[in-house]
């Protein structure tokens, strides 16, 4: 399916023009000085060892420069949302993750000799902005330039004369919750698995998994150019899979217009990610009601082990929903704990620096 003449890009016409001379001219100056001289003189000169092991160094580091979190978000969401086509997923795929390689290096050990538990948030960030920049460039599209594409109401407006809703688009992260299982060693290269774990009417769940890499090969690819293909499923069994995890961790998005909470299952919607079903899927009041006992499978599968050849019907997707918001539900009870906090009403311990 080939992109349309981004109508919905919330990106203006100069900016890509401002990169596409910035860049010419940054090759044109470097063509005027030298460069290949300036290459040969680092490596030549005096104290050209240790210029070339501090190289190196970053090189292999280069996870902890600064400024390299914001590179390696920026750069999941540009290559999504305005240069890779969007997807063509049907709704069967809805719940299939998005793998992401990355490695510990050194700036990410702590004094035990692994992988600081407090970095794997920042990889955490970029392994879900790949799945949500994948899955949804369309429906971002459209609600970035709501007001010509309709996509989401004004709920406050007449009946018989609705508007669209106002404001800016955004997406959100309300919480994050890590368990931890096995450490990651120096340099050790890993995977991150994440996926659409279920949805309410405020809160879309993503699941992160950390897995060994090349412990555990999907059967197959949903779409051409993203990996290859495997022939046989992966050797083992569940309990041999868990072995292989290091950490879990599950966000809960949410997407905004203005002061407006989108519904996720909208953003799911528009991007060909929910098949039909009667009275719309924004109709479900509780978050855990919406499938009657009588329509549910017998056998709630993971969405990874649907038979394809089976119609991909509401209902599947709606037991796969309810099947991970047992988790979820959990883990939004979680956000009643601000009221625990009393201000030390009954005292403090004390007032420590370098925290």
């Amino acid at each position: 399916m080939a992109r349309p003449k981004n109508p919905g890009s919330p990106i203006p016409l100069w900016f890509h023009l401002g990169v596409l001379l910035l860049g010419s001219a940054t090759a044109y100056a470097a063509y005027k000085r030298n460069a290949h001289e300036s290459i040969l003189a680092f490596c030549t000169r005096p104290g050209s060892y240790s210029r070339i092991l501090l190289a190196l160094f970053l090189a292999i580091n280069w996870k902890s420069l600064p400024f390299a979190w914001s590179v390696r978000m920026w750069y999941c969401m540009i290559m999504h949302l305005f240069i890779r086509d969007y997807h063509t997923h049907t709704p069967n795929k809805l719940f299939h993750p998005v793998i992401c390689s990355s490695h510990t290096s050194l700036g990410e050990i702590d004094y035990r000799w692994h992988k600081s538990n407090s970095t794997y948030l920042s990889d955490f960030d970029v392994a879900r902005s790949h799945l949500m920049s994948h899955l949804i460039a369309r429906s971002g599209h459209l609600a970035a330039r709501n007001g010509k594409t309709r996509l989401v109401m004004d709920p406050s407006s007449s009946p018989s004369n609705p508007r669209p809703a106002r404001g800016g688009f955004g997406i959100g992260i309300g919480a994050v919750h890590c368990a931890f299982k096995r450490e990651i060693k120096p340099y050790q290269r890993y995977e991150m698995w994440s996926r659409v774990l279920t949805w309410d009417r405020k809160w879309l769940y993503i699941v992160t998994h950390f897995v060994e890499k090349g412990a555990v090969l999907p059967r197959s690819w949903d779409a051409p150019g993203f990996g290859r293909t495997r022939k046989n499923s992966t050797p083992g069994t569940s309990p041999v899979w868990e072995k292989k995890v290091f950490a879990t961790a599950m966000t809960a998005y949410v997407f905004k217009l203005g002061r407006l909470t989108i519904h996720p299952a909208v953003m799911l919607g528009a991007s060909g990610l929910l098949p039909d079903r009667p009275g719309g899927w924004t109709i479900s009041e509780d978050a855990s009601s919406g499938l009657a006992e009588s329509t549910r499978p017998a056998k709630e599968e993971p969405a990874g082990e649907a038979d394809q050849m089976t119609e991909w019907t509401w209902e599947r997707t709606e037991a796969e929903r309810q099947r991970g918001y047992e988790y979820a539900r959990h883990f939004a009870a979680m956000n009643n704990l601000h009221a625990w906090f009393d201000g030390g009403e009954d005292g403090a311990l004390g007032r420590f620096s370098l925290g």
